[in-house]
């Protein structure tokens, strides 16, 4: 059986802390690969989505066994023109979009997918009360997935 991880977390990064977040995800996704998971989702949203998705990629170089999956909100999305995205979309396994266009649901959504279809739910959140990232986080915890929490 084919072990999930998805990553949820903040667009807006704190300034200054780039490096110790990127450190800190990294450690993360490489427990993951050191307990099993092989599959890693990403939304592809700016900040964490696609750092995660930088560094699972990086290590799937390394590892053939190691798959990365977008789940866009709207096909729309898929016009990024972000470089880093344009790289990233191109190196996946699977794209899988959750709405033909934009609604005001289309992120929770997808969110509610990713939690679902994974054991493990790697998060980087600020304590935010609203937004996806809380509402992803309580979804996790809601399905009794294996949280791992980075504190920003």
């Amino acid at each position: 059986m084919t072990r999930t991880c998805c990553v949820t977390g903040h667009r807006d990064l704190p300034p200054g802390r780039y490096l110790e977040i990127r450190r800190a995800l990294r450690e993360e996704v490489l427990r993951a690969v050191e307990d099993g998971y092989t599959r890693f989702i990403s939304g592809f949203a700016s900040g964490i989505d696609l750092l995660f998705a930088e560094i699972v990629d990086e290590l799937a170089r390394e590892n053939p066994a190691i798959e990365l999956h977008a789940a866009i909100p709207y096909r729309g999305r898929l016009k990024s023109r972000d470089p880093l995205f344009r790289r990233l979309i191109e190196r996946c396994r699977e794209v899988r979009v959750y709405c033909e266009t934009y609604s005001s649901d289309c992120y929770f959504i997808r969110n509610r997918s990713m939690v679902e279809q994974s054991q493990r739910v790697i998060a980087v959140f600020d304590g935010r009360a609203k937004g996806g990232t809380a509402y992803t986080l309580r979804r996790a915890y809601e399905l009794g997935r294996d949280v791992r929490l980075i504190l920003i």
